[in-house]
């Protein structure tokens, strides 16, 4: 695995998080980030006492490298400012210039606005709108991603909230992004977070920019809802919960049942607890809302029941660690007796997963896209 990031003259080891699911292929740092380093530090406007908004930093190279400048690291990832956090000690950087943000937070003026573009436009957009704010004309901004990820969609949005963006040539399969800042069209008011109704009409879904969904139920959580176990008195976990419309279902159907909602996403969570709060604000006493990566954070034998539809991505790496994460503190976490029941894409290997870790599965139904399996501790 390489773990070496060097340039400029400088060295730094950095590492994914978690550490122990890290594929040999991979590493903490891209193109887009080389090509953000070498912009700012050669600018003739970048001084040392300047300070950064550093907003999607993946696992923190960014934010590292600039260690020495008062730094503001916005992200809607646990995992991202756990990497960073981990990666500015293991480089022996003073912290104290470091400033955490969740993507929900109000955002501080600062002389430089970096950011790595996201995968989900929708969280970009919301993030400009934020952006928008806390900048003037003296703000110097720059943007980076792969070629590939920069569309028209993505200049566009630069354009409605910033002004006239344009790019640098492509580099290593990466560009930047510029901005001449257009800041006299007023504060704009943000989309998110969307509403929508569930099927049957019962509930009201919120949806922040980050949140998988926006519009509708997706389609795997629809079919996961008819197959829901039954969970009276039970301790439910919603993994990796989203907007919470699983957990959300399993308090309809088991009233005195008691959910955790977890995800790695600040938008979600806040998403998924405001929906309670909505729908049905008497059970929230039931409810725990919980920012983790997978069930860390959680306490072992502590669950009956762990509900999860698992991603296969993480940022834009297709992996099944998360999976793999998520079924081994599953098991970890529920009492004896309990259940990992799990939704996925019929062509991923869950089923020899599950066989591994708990010793068998049974299928509780599939259809032509989906698989519902079921694993018991």
């Amino acid at each position: 695995m390489n773990t070496s990031f060097d340039l400029l003259g400088k060295s730094l080891t950095l590492y994914r998080y978690p550490k122990r699911f890290a594929h040999p292929s991979w590493q903490a740092w891209d193109a887009a980030d080389e090509l953000l380093i070498e912009h700012i530090s050669s600018h003739p406007n970048f001084s040392q006492d300047n300070s950064l908004l550093v907003v999607n930093d993946d696992f923190g190279a960014l934010t590292t490298w600039f260690a020495d400048h008062p730094v503001v690291h916005v992200s809607d990832s646990y995992v991202a400012q756990r990497a960073c956090q981990l990666n500015v000690i293991g480089n022996q950087l003073d912290d104290n210039n470091i400033r955490y943000l969740d993507s929900l937070s109000a955002l501080p003026k600062c002389d430089w606005v970096v950011i790595k573009i996201p995968k989900t436009l929708a969280l970009l957009e919301q993030q400009l709108i934020n952006i928008r704010a806390v900048i003037d004309d003296s703000t110097q901004i720059v943007a980076a991603a792969k070629a590939k990820s920069i569309q028209k969609s993505t200049l566009a949005l630069f354009e409605k909230y910033i002004g006239d963006p344009r790019t640098s040539l492509a580099r290593k399969k990466s560009r930047l992004i510029f901005c001449d800042k257009n800041l006299n069209n007023g504060s704009p008011v943000s989309p998110f977070p969307t509403l929508w109704k569930t099927d049957d009409g019962l509930f009201e879904i919120a949806n922040h920019a980050n949140v998988f969904a926006r519009q509708q139920m997706d389609i795997g959580a629809r079919f996961l809802l008819q197959h829901l176990p039954p969970a009276s008195s039970k301790k439910v976990v919603d993994l990796g919960c989203g907007n919470g419309v699983i957990g959300l279902y399993m308090l309809k159907n088991n009233p005195d049942c008691q959910v955790t909602f977890v995800d790695e996403s600040y938008m979600a969570i806040a998403s998924a607890k405001q929906n309670i709060e909505h729908n049905m604000p008497k059970k929230l006493a039931q409810c725990e809302f919980l920012v983790s990566n997978c069930l860390e954070q959680t306490t072992e034998n502590a669950f009956d029941i762990v509900i999860c539809n698992p991603p296969f991505h993480q940022q834009n790496t297709i992996t099944d660690h998360i999976a793999n994460q998520m079924f081994e503190d599953a098991k970890s976490r529920l009492k004896k007796g309990g259940e990992l029941r799990i939704i996925g894409n019929r062509h991923l290997d869950y089923p020899q997963k599950l066989k591994r870790l708990f010793g068998g599965f049974k299928v509780v139904a599939s259809d032509r896209k989906f698989s519902i399996l079921s694993s018991f501790v």
